[in-house]
């Protein structure tokens, strides 16, 4: 209990020194437009959102202001994607197409007031729940991980690697994995990290620091997402707002079960590694279609379905954020793209995080949560505006600010080839139907990785059985090893003619 008390006492001074700062205010305001923005474009992101932000403040401001400039852009983003997909039918970001699906029917109804005014409570009261979780569930796990050595810690980071793998691939699961390896062995470039020698630099001294983790964060989620959105360039219908936008409050009470239970998947979805809003988005949507009174009228304009969505993609924030402060291992792309800001900061997510950083992380969450909610309801329209503007003006805009972000980071002309490199290597992957995500989660472990796979072996001499001779080094060899046996079919066939007998 006197845990709690002093949690929840840090918690409030956190809270406090950042509501007394006026700079909070700017950084938060600023931040959370530009991630309406982004998400409201169709053709961005909340990842691409994040990426351009560490480019600009990554290690440029305190961290607190950099951490309050990264979040506030990260929640904007998620929520703002509801916009275009209220009123074009265009999903504005991956997390926000399941919103699309009850969204547009009831802005087509003449409710797409309600509609907005709805998705902005649900994003308010799920980001809140996300966080509340992120409160509890991180001091139960920061506790469990303090006994985690080097042979864990390489298990650990190698599971997140295949297992983002797994659940982002939308052909076969193969190629997350080798997306995710890809990234794994672009981290093994350059200084060794025990021995100080270099490794696969070819005698290019550019080489020895590795590949930089923000030019590798604009290649690969910026550089393909404008060349399709160029390419693409969608153009949608707009329904019209003729009523007002606000708040449905008596549709929040009668639907409260229903944001809880979204809210809850949503977080639990969040801190599966590598996974993401979007899929939070549609398991929630799934889940409360399934189990509704109502399950017929989803997808023709029903609240309870719009709620279901729209409270699980924001819960997933803090979800994705338990993961990465906890184990080093980012539940989501965006979250992703927090980790290298967090990086290049010098800090270090995992059990030797300053628990400081979290309650920050905490206080941040709730202060850009409030900040959404009220921007949400005042400015929508305005944001519904800047819907008007094509994206063959908005993305070579991006771009530009892209480019300028890869190169202040570290001021080379070489960090622009590597950020090209990877985008068009990263949009050929694309078209494979390769995920990214696995390989930008393998560069930033990769380097936890060999360091403590390396690591492990030289204490023991070169014994393999050292990963297997402690329990928790055991449990997570089983993991990895039951997680790529799933996936054999001989494997999948034979557990599902069991499934079958035994029904």
């Amino acid at each position: 209990m006197d845990f709690v008390f002093s949690q929840l006492a840090g918690f409030g001074d956190a809270f406090a020194d950042l509501v007394l700062d006026p700079l909070t205010y700017l950084y938060l305001v600023t931040s959370v437009f530009l991630g309406i923005t982004f998400g409201a474009l169709p053709g961005l992101t909340a990842t691409l959102a994040v990426t351009i932000l560490t480019g600009f403040f990554g290690n440029k401001i305190p961290l607190d202001y950099s951490l309050i400039a990264l979040l506030g852009a990260y929640v904007g983003a998620i929520y703002g994607g509801s916009y275009p997909s209220i009123v074009l039918n265009i999903p504005g970001t991956a997390a926000s197409a399941a919103t699309a699906m009850d969204g547009h029917p009831l802005a087509k109804a003449g409710r797409g007031g309600e509609a907005l005014g709805l998705t902005t409570t649900a994003s308010f009261i799920g980001t809140l729940i996300g966080t509340v979780a992120l409160l509890i569930f991180v001091w139960v796990l920061l506790l469990i991980s303090k006994n985690i050595a080097s042979p864990e810690k390489a298990l650990l980071a190698l599971f997140g690697i295949l297992l983002s793998g797994t659940l982002m691939s939308s052909d076969l699961v193969v190629k997350g994995w080798i997306a995710g390896l890809i990234g794994l062995a672009m981290a093994m470039v350059g200084l060794d990290p025990l021995l100080s020698e270099p490794r696969y630099t070819f005698g290019w001294s550019y080489m020895l620091s590795g590949f930089q983790v923000v030019p590798v964060l604009m290649g690969a989620f910026a550089v393909p997402q404008v060349i399709e959105g160029l390419r693409r360039a969608e153009i949608g219908k707009m329904a019209q707002l003729n009523d007002r936008i606000v708040p449905n409050l008596a549709a929040v009470r009668r639907y409260l079960p229903t944001i809880t239970r979204s809210g809850v998947i949503g977080t639990g979805v969040g801190a599966l590694p590598g996974v993401g809003e979007d899929v939070a988005g549609w398991v929630s949507y799934g889940v409360g279609k399934s189990v509704s009174r109502e399950g017929k009228k989803f997808g023709k304009g029903s609240l309870e379905g719009l709620l279901s969505a729209e409270t699980a993609n924001n819960a997933c924030i803090g979800g994705a954020l338990i993961p990465l402060l906890v184990l080093g291992i980012p539940g989501s792309p965006p979250a992703a793209a927090l980790m290298g800001a967090l990086k290049i900061n010098n800090v270090i997510p995992g059990p030797t995080i300053d628990p400081a950083i979290i309650l920050r992380v905490v206080a941040i969450l709730v202060l850009a949560s409030f900040t959404m909610f009220l921007m949400g309801l005042f400015t929508a329209r305005v944001f519904i505006r800047i819907l008007r503007i094509p994206q063959t003006l908005f993305l070579p805009v991006v771009m530009v600010l892209t480019t300028i972000g890869s190169f202040s980071v570290g001021g080379g002309i070489n960090d622009l080839y590597l950020m090209l490199g990877v985008g068009f290597v990263a949009y050929f992957m694309n078209m494979l139907a390769f995920p990214i995500a696995p390989l930008v989660i393998g560069v930033i472990l990769g380097g936890l990785f060999d360091e403590t796979f390396r690591r492990s072996l030289f204490l023991a001499d070169g014994d393999l059985s050292v990963f297997a001779s402690r329990p928790g080094a055991a449990i997570l060899l089983a993991l990895n090893v039951a997680l790529i046996l799933s996936q054999i079919p001989v494997v999948k066939r034979t557990f599902g003619r069991l499934r079958g007998r035994t029904a």
